[in-house]
């Protein structure tokens, strides 16, 4: 039975990933799911930089490792499983200091069996992470950090450790394309422009927001958006 909350308003997820299960919850709440998957994670081919960084770690030149997402971190692994380095790049992950973004890197750490010292509270952006990694390491000069970016560089929190002294070097493993099929996003423009949308649920950065959430989970926002969806829902038809 479903639970109450949208009360029949049409729902816009733009996940990608995990589409299937965000529409499930929807449904749970009372949505009827609008699904248009936004972007897709494509592995840069051929990634040398991933293999020099592995070269590099096996040999004792980085202090920290930093990974900011779970699909980035196993892509990071499979490309240096590719050039027959997986097992070495473990053992030396194994040897430095390892910090993480949230609970998704740090699953996959754990799969690893790969201690991490530090991991960002919530809500888990940059920002949380570089607090604990100041709090840890008052004096960040000369350290020398990894990051493991996914789609976008994240610029800030590179020029922020390099503001405080710290080496960085940042590893791509994937960058984001539109879906192959891009007919679902051009449905949903003019399903916007006709307002035929109740509600929009974004699940990637703060792209246009009337609520945050409490917590980064994708249960908690459509549990959260489905308590506030009526309110939200008729304040913007009268404007």
């Amino acid at each position: 039975m479903p639970l109450p909350g949208f009360n029949g308003l049409k729902v816009l997820s733009l996940e990608s990933r995990r589409a299937v299960e965000m529409s499930r919850l929807i449904e749970n709440y009372g949505g009827q799911p609008v699904s248009a998957p936004a972007m897709r994670e494509v592995p840069l081919a051929h990634n040398e930089n991933a293999v020099a960084f592995a070269r590099g770690l096996i040999a004792g030149q980085f202090d920290l490792v930093i990974f900011l997402t779970g699909v980035g971190a196993r892509a990071l692994l499979q490309a240096i499983t590719e050039a027959q380095l997986g097992e070495p790049f473990l053992q030396a992950l194994g040897r430095v200091e390892v910090a993480v973004r949230g609970p998704k890197p740090l699953a996959v750490l754990r799969e690893w069996k790969i201690p991490v010292a530090l991991t960002a509270p919530e809500p888990c952006t940059w920002r949380e992470l570089l607090g604990v990694l100041v709090d840890s390491h008052p004096r960040l000069n000369g350290v020398r950090v990894v990051v493991q970016e996914y789609g976008v560089s994240s610029v800030e929190f590179v020029a922020a450790l390099r503001e405080r002294g710290a080496i960085v070097k940042e590893v791509a493993v994937y960058h984001w394309e539109l879906p192959e099929d891009t007919s679902p996003l051009r449905a949903t423009v003019s399903a916007l422009i006709g307002k035929h949308i109740d509600v929009a649920l974004f699940t990637t950065g703060v792209q246009a927001v009337d609520l945050e959430t409490s917590h980064p989970k994708m249960g908690i926002l459509v549990k959260e958006t489905a308590e506030q969806s009526a309110a939200l829902a008729s304040s913007k038809r009268a404007n």
